[in-house]
């Protein structure tokens, strides 16, 4: 539990690696004292170490205390501590034992997994949400377009990064896990390497499609011919492109200088300004395209040059809407660096919880803005639910008609009726009825009548012809 918290960077100030090797020498001195007295003659707890503190032999029915481990990262604070630990009557230690005097008095490692449960449910929301999103955009071939395949590239960033935050996490918890173990870990290592280094890649992935969306709504209200093909290409190299040009450097600057545990931890915060300052420059590029856009916006509506019913502005009023989230939050505290608030708790709390609360949000409601509102995905959808019941309607109508498939007897006398006269219209076959009826609803039949009307001119053609044979 204790590298896990610090995993999570409860303990900013001591790198694991060093953690983890203090307590290993810690373990070798306890053993060295355990083995330099004999044992104990008689009913006693036998001395041992529970990867916690280090126990000598203990009387049955007495509680055994010893000082608090000198590896502890906060060992300055509670060094005057003592571990406490009970040995019953049968000469068995306790499973549990009493380390308040031990714990640090720094009340942010219940901060640090209460921000960890928040963002892992932001996380599982928002990939649930862009999954089925994603999956929409691609299902209906009308809406497939510029902009809405620039919605589908963001998705599957979003998608990408909501994954491998996920993954990582999991893995880091497995690779300390099996330290514990001291087992072989490099298949646990290079597959928690693995995960970091994509889960990098996403988030600049992410924040490069975000500075996608703000161009390309800029030049749809700045340039006058706007030639979306022509850009398409330039747009999938920015957002799929641009990171490799950062995250490459930084692998090898990882592997040459600080090739540790799962390079989840960056101990030379020189090292971190490889990724940071390509996201601190698409957020700062995004801001000021807000800026302009809300320039542009405001000097057209009071100059009364933009229509309600104006295609741009239709289109920006609903893209609009999603120019705070593109990353927009971080400008609060870009100034606001991971060294500066190393000795300020509060801040680095505060910065943290809201980095990571819109972060883990903000692909549910990009979904949510994007696709579940939009309204011509609502249009398309309501169109689809519409045809399939009419289908379904259709079919069971099919159904019920023919279902009591006429004697030999009535066969037979079918035989002995001649045609019907000239005059009585031709009867509307399943087929033709369902192109009637689907025509009509798409608004493409070359009648006037109106959908009610085709459906009662069917059903009496068939009447009549009923008639006709009885």
């Amino acid at each position: 539990m204790l590298l896990l918290s610090c995993s999570i960077q409860v303990c900013p100030a001591v790198p694991l690696d060093k953690l983890q090797e203090s307590w290993k020498l810690y373990t070798e001195e306890c053993d060295r004292n355990n083995s330099r007295d004999p044992p104990s003659s008689g009913l006693v707890c036998n001395r041992t170490f529970d990867d916690y503190a280090c126990w000598p032999d203990g009387l049955p029915n007495t509680t055994i205390s010893v000082r608090c481990p000198w590896y502890l990262p906060w060992f300055d604070e509670v060094q005057n501590g003592m571990v406490y630990k009970e040995c019953d009557a049968n000469g068995q230690w306790a499973n549990t034992k009493n380390t308040s005097e031990c714990d640090s008095n720094d009340p942010s490692p219940h901060y640090y997994s209460y921000i960890r449960i928040m963002y892992t449910v932001g996380y599982s929301l928002s990939f649930v949400a862009l999954v089925l999103a994603l999956g929409i955009l691609i299902f209906f071939r009308k809406l497939h377009c510029m902009r809405n395949n620039i919605h589908m590239n963001l998705f599957a960033s979003f998608i990408l990064r909501a994954l491998s935050i996920l993954i990582k996490d999991a893995l880091v918890d497995a690779n300390l896990a099996a330290k514990d173990l001291s087992r072989d870990q490099d298949q646990t290592m290079i597959g928690c390497r693995i995960a970091v280094l994509m889960m990098q890649y996403s988030i600049m992935a992410n924040s490069y499609w975000l500075l996608v969306e703000g161009i390309y709504l800029h030049n749809l209200l700045v340039i006058s011919v706007f030639t979306e093909r022509n850009y398409f290409k330039i747009y999938l190299c920015i957002g799929w492109g641009t990171p490799l040009i950062f995250l490459v450097p930084w692998v090898m600057v990882k592997y040459l200088y600080e090739n540790k545990e799962c390079w989840s931890q960056n101990i030379n915060m020189n090292f971190w300004w490889i990724i940071r300052s390509p996201i601190l420059l698409a957020v700062v590029i995004n801001f000021l395209i807000f800026i302009h856009i809300i320039k542009i916006l405001v000097s057209k509506l009071r100059a009364h040059q933009m229509r309600y019913s104006d295609y741009k502005f239709r289109l920006a009023k609903s893209t609009l809407t999603l120019i705070p989230l593109l990353g927009i939050h971080q400008m609060f505290f870009i100034f606001v660096t991971d060294e500066t608030t190393s000795s300020t708790i509060t801040l680095r709390l505060t910065k943290l919880f809201v980095d990571l609360f819109f972060s883990s949000f903000q692909g549910l409601l990009v979904a949510i803005l994007y696709c579940f509102v939009n309204k011509e995905v609502q249009s398309e959808i309501l169109k689809k639910w519409k045809r399939w019941k009419l289908g379904r309607n259709i079919e069971e109508e099919y159904r019920h008609t023919y279902s009591n498939t006429p004697n030999t007897k009535t066969g037979s006398l079918l035989h002995h009726i001649g045609p019907l006269p000239e005059t009585t219209a031709t009867l509307c076959s399943p087929e033709e009825r369902h192109m009637l009826v689907s025509d009509c609803h798409n608004g493409l039949a070359n009648t006037k009548l109106p959908c009610a009307s085709v459906q009662s001119f069917c059903d009496s053609l068939s009447s009549d012809w009923r008639k006709a044979i009885l």
